[in-house]
């Protein structure tokens, strides 16, 4: 049996190319991962924002007509709530305060309409006794305007909500409260 030696090759190439192009394929392959990475993160982000923007926008609504069937829904019933001047500024002080902040300024407050008409004839009822029994009550909040968050492919025009709600008031015992 004969053992043999193991081979041992020894290389007299001392040129550095063989290592250079490894470098540079390595550098050039994290290079095209950052740009992969740039071209995937940044239509994400877009989309993720569009979302979260529309979201706040639906928000936006359904806070408007919670706000406005609330105020329905105490109108009808007649009530006022101390320190408020009538029936009406009650309705109003009710629909703001479920607005979350959305009808606070006064300007914002001005979209907030309230009407009552006779269902019999079909026509409005103004001033004194026009919030009585038997007619209804509509409350509307009108072109209540949202600029978008990010207006990306949009224009810079707002958006714009409303809500309405109406009921029927109901019976009081001692007459309607002064408008």
């Amino acid at each position: 049996m004969l053992l043999q030696a193991p081979l041992i090759v020894h290389s007299t190439n001392t040129s550095p190319a063989p290592d250079m192009a490894a470098k540079a394929s390595r550098s050039s392959r994290s290079g095209s991962a950052a740009l992969e990475g740039a071209l995937v993160i940044l239509p994400f982000i877009a989309i993720l924002l569009a979302i979260i923007d529309f979201s706040v926008a639906v928000f936006v609504r359904n806070t408007l007509m919670h706000a406005v069937r609330e105020g329905v829904r105490f109108g009808v019933t007649s009530r006022t709530l101390p320190g408020e001047a009538g029936h009406d500024a009650a309705i109003k002080s009710v629909v703001k305060r479920h607005a979350m902040g959305f009808l606070n300024t006064p300007e914002q407050l001005s979209r907030v309409s309230i009407r009552y008409f006779d269902p019999r004839t079909g026509e409005f009822a103004n001033g004194a006794g026009s919030n009585r029994t038997g007619n209804i009550l509509e409350l509307r909040v009108e072109g209540y305007p949202w600029l978008w968050m990010a207006p990306v492919l949009r224009n810079h025009t707002a958006l714009t909500f409303s809500a309405e709600s109406s009921d029927l008031m109901e019976a009081q015992p001692n007459g309607p409260p002064a408008r």
